[in-house]
């Protein structure tokens, strides 16, 4: 696989009333941010509400996605767990169905020690795709450290980690140190024009799910060094990044999806709709920024 550069859009799962999987609204979020120019479509990530839908459905929206992608653009499918048994399973799934690679979550809940992580993030590695690590110790608890995460970039299956640590020295030690053709993408649109004006790659993006033309223009700037330009969207565009975690990602992203009438505002719980004040406060936001 080529270097992963560019915005790659964690997409969110639409569900219907009833709860099940929204298969033609799922489609027509894949063909509205290829139209929007990314690089590539992420499913069953964080947004993609990835803990509430079971094996079967899981694996589904993976092979739905790359059917509906249909080699026009990359397809990283998530396929982490904490069971490093299940997320082995679920990789080497999305390799029979086509992924061009997978994001892999720290494991959460049970806290490993770096042994532990660098034993689970190899044993993903040996099943023979692109492994993109996820590093977000905020939903997680754990965090994968710089020495770690270098020690994982020798392996040439693991190709890219997605940082959203929150810590940029953490960020900036894994850019000077990481090999050449090893990506550093943003798991955190607030922190996206940073990460590519000090060296990073690119994003994994919730926004983009909305404004996939809007976030491939800033991030194109940063990377051509056009850093005014970039910086000018970057803050244009903070206010979104701000309000789409006013409360638990993905609640805000599939409510703003629902008001430009792309989706259906449904979810599974424990996630539930979003507060009618602070609906009305992101309306706004994104009626300024003629999003809706």
């Amino acid at each position: 696989m080529e270097k992963i550069k560019g915005v790659y859009t964690a997409i969110v799962t639409p569900f219907k009333a009833d709860g099940s999987i929204n298969w033609s609204q799922l489609k027509k979020l894949v063909d509205y941010n290829i139209a929007g120019g990314v690089d590539g479509i992420v499913p069953m990530g964080t947004t993609g509400e990835n803990p509430t839908l079971s094996e079967e459905e899981h694996k589904e929206v993976i092979k739905k996605t790359i059917e509906f992608v249909d080699a026009r653009i990359k397809v990283i499918a998530g396929a982490g767990s904490n069971c490093t048994k299940t997320a082995v399973k679920f990789t080497k799934f999305a390799k029979s169905v086509g992924a061009d690679a997978v994001l892999s979550v720290n494991p959460y809940y049970n806290k490993p020690t770096q042994e532990g992580l660098f034993k689970h993030f190899s044993a993903i590695a040996d099943i023979g795709i692109p492994v993109v690590v996820y590093n977000i110790k905020g939903r997680t608890g754990v965090n994968v450290e710089t020495k770690t995460l270098i020690k994982l970039a020798q392996n040439k299956n693991i190709v890219a980690v997605k940082e959203a640590s929150g810590d940029i020295g953490q960020i900036m030690d894994v850019i000077a140190q990481k090999p050449n053709d090893f990506s550093v993408l943003s798991g955190d649109d607030n922190m996206t024009y940073a990460i590519c004006c000090l060296g990073g790659d690119g994003v994994i993006s919730v926004a983009s799910n909305i404004v996939p033309n809007r976030i491939l223009k800033m991030v194109k700037f940063a990377l051509d060094d056009d850093f005014e330009n970039a910086k000018k969207m970057h803050y244009e565009l903070l206010p979104l990044f701000k309000s789409i975690f006013i409360e638990t990602n993905p609640i805000p992203i599939k409510s703003a999806l629902a008001m430009k009438g792309l989706i259906e505002e449904n979810y599974r719980l424990p996630l539930s709709k979003i507060s009618a004040e602070k609906r009305e406060k992101f309306k706004k936001v994104l009626e300024k920024l003629r999003i809706i």
